[in-house]
């Protein structure tokens, strides 16, 4: 028996465009912004009937909802919350780099390179651990890409061996 085929919106843009406003978060620059101002505003929200899980279990870093605390800590574990906790290690562009990257003075500055940790679940935020960007050190980045050349050597040493 034939099938139908599939149809996934190509010729209608406005079924396109509805599915993508629809699933826009926000950009890592209003994360970075959340995270220094509002993080204990975002984890101790107020009872919302209208949001996933009462407003209750949300995560800072993805800036989504979910609806228990079991789902948020399955969360932690995606690729999706790694590759976003890996995307806020580096320091958001501000407008003044996007200008001279463009042209308009000199841009010799690389963004800093930042220590992100997964924000602490509801039991650790009411013992006092809170939401923590510290950044690396010159030393420690060093030492970082000078483990990481070791380890590519030692890989290559590896594989002449065998």
């Amino acid at each position: 028996m034939p099938y139908a085929r599939a149809r996934h919106h190509d010729g209608h843009t406005r079924l396109r465009r509805r599915n993508r406003l629809r699933n826009k978060t926000k950009d890592l620059d209003q994360i970075d912004k959340d995270l220094k101002e509002g993080s204990d505003q975002l984890l101790n929200q107020e009872v919302d009937l209208d949001k996933p899980g009462f407003a209750q279990h949300y995560c800072l870093h993805c800036a989504k909802y979910y609806i228990n605390q079991r789902a948020l800590d399955d969360h932690f574990k995606t690729k999706v919350h790694k590759r976003r906790m890996k995307a806020l290690e580096n320091d958001p562009y501000t407008h003044e780099e996007a200008e001279k990257a463009a042209g308009h003075g000199s841009f010799d500055k690389t963004p800093a390179k930042r220590k992100m940790e997964t924000q602490p679940s509801k039991d650790e935020y009411s013992c006092g651990k809170r939401v923590k960007v510290d950044y690396f050190t010159q030393e420690e980045l060093n030492s970082k890409k000078r483990k990481s050349l070791n380890s590519s050597k030692v890989t290559e040493e590896q594989e002449m061996h065998e």
